[in-house]
């Protein structure tokens, strides 16, 4: 089998990213094999603060930040900005998720940093973009899931509008920041020069309201909105989560095949030619019955008998899982998507590896997330070629 370098190898990224959005992107890069120099101020960044409340609030840090080497840099400082220009000089993608203008206002915004290095990728992520009326609006990923229209079609009908568990505000734009980087280096190998892309996170999250926004397409009706956990446009039945006899477990029927196949392993043959039944358009008209014909077969048989059952008939079906079995799960870790890592603050800890996968290149292995400058001499040695006093010097005049 092959044995190739990671795709992203030699490329140096200086990573400003904080918190969840930004350092996604980075962690993404690194495990691609791209050098990523996580840049914090003297203090950290602002996810670090949690390390204060104990327990695992910091593991999010950790998760995020594996594979990356760490400086400090104190961007209110006249020599900051004069390193960072210089780091900038040396990379080929910065990547930054702060509030508009603010790199602007320090002096190391995209026209600064790419007039002395045309090569550079300048990745910016905001909540609402670098331009529009909403642009200075405060961002996080509750009030981005709230502001999109996520938050409004989460939860039941009869309940009020519920946010999503998961941070997918954040991680989705993360990702697509990951996207747009590397399309932009891919650019740049035909043309020689870099650019500066931006994601905005409210942006990110439109594209996933399509089923909810197609039920609203022919129906202005503004009430509409909340489904629980029927389909958003509520144009497939089944589709919802069903209660067993040991917890609960998600079945589909997006077309008939699917439907006579859950026919037979629910042992009601019959029902695949019942007019209420017969046909996806039928069973959406009486959705109510359609669910009740499911969750009376379920409630009758533990998360495993079903999973048998519908498995053997191929019909598209998951149990709910929590996520203690989540993370014990075999598939994930066959597959190397949950490693073990000995963390020097946190202890044994699971980190993610990349659902990005290179075929011919092996996964490139977790390492622990770095501490606040852990790595300032190595990395202003490398890069700008200072010596162990020159850094310290730095750190005494709080440049570092």
């Amino acid at each position: 089998m092959e044995n190739r370098p990671p795709p992203l190898k030699g490329l140096t990224v200086i990573d400003l990213g904080q918190v969840y959005q930004g350092p996604y992107a980075g962690l993404l890069m690194a495990k691609a094999g791209a050098n990523v120099i996580k840049v914090e101020p003297r203090h950290g960044e602002p996810l670090r603060a949690r390390e204060a409340v104990g327990g695992g609030a910091s593991l999010p840090l950790a998760m995020l930040n594996s594979n990356k080497r760490a400086v400090t840099l104190n961007l209110k400082s006249p020599r900051g900005v004069e390193l960072l220009r210089a780091l900038a000089r040396k990379a080929d993608v910065l990547l930054e998720n702060f509030a508009p203008g603010v790199m602007d206002k320090l002096g190391v915004g995209a026209s600064v940093l790419m007039a002395h290095n045309p090569r550079l990728i300048y990745a910016s992520a905001t909540g609402y973009g670098l331009s529009g009326p909403e642009r200075d609006n405060l961002a996080m990923d509750i009030t981005i899931q709230a502001a999109s229209g996520a938050i409004s079609v989460t939860g039941f009908a009869d309940g009020p509008p519920v946010k999503a568990g998961p941070a997918i505000a954040d991680f989705l734009s993360g990702t697509h920041l990951y996207g747009a980087i590397v399309t932009a280096l891919y650019e740049r190998e035909r043309t020689g020069r870099g650019r500066m892309i931006e994601v905005a996170m409210i942006e990110t999250m439109f594209p996933t309201l399509a089923s909810n926004l197609g039920m609203i397409h022919n129906n202005p009706d503004r009430s509409l909105g909340r489904t629980g956990n029927r389909h958003g446009g509520l144009a497939v039945s089944p589709y919802n989560v069903y209660a067993c006899k040991d917890g609960w477990f998600a079945i589909i029927c997006t077309n008939e095949e699917h439907w006579r196949s859950l026919c037979s392993a629910m042992g009601r043959p019959e029902l695949a030619d019942d007019p209420r039944f017969a046909t996806n358009a039928a069973r959406v008209t009486h959705m109510e019955e359609t669910d009740a014909v499911v969750e009376a077969w379920a409630a009758a048989l533990s998360r495993d008998e079903i999973f048998a059952a519908t498995g053997a008939h191929r019909v598209p079906s998951a149990p709910v899982r929590d996520l203690y079995e989540v993370l014990n799960n075999a598939h994930m870790r066959v597959r190397g998507m949950l490693e073990e890592i000995d963390h020097p603050q946190l202890g044994r800890i699971t980190v993610p590896g990349s659902p990005l996968r290179y075929h011919g290149t092996p996964q490139t292995p977790a390492t622990p997330s770095p501490a606040v400058g852990q790595d300032n001499v190595e990395v202003y040695g490398e890069l700008l070629g200072l010596g162990p006093q020159e850094v310290e010097a730095l750190r005494a005049e709080g440049a570092i």
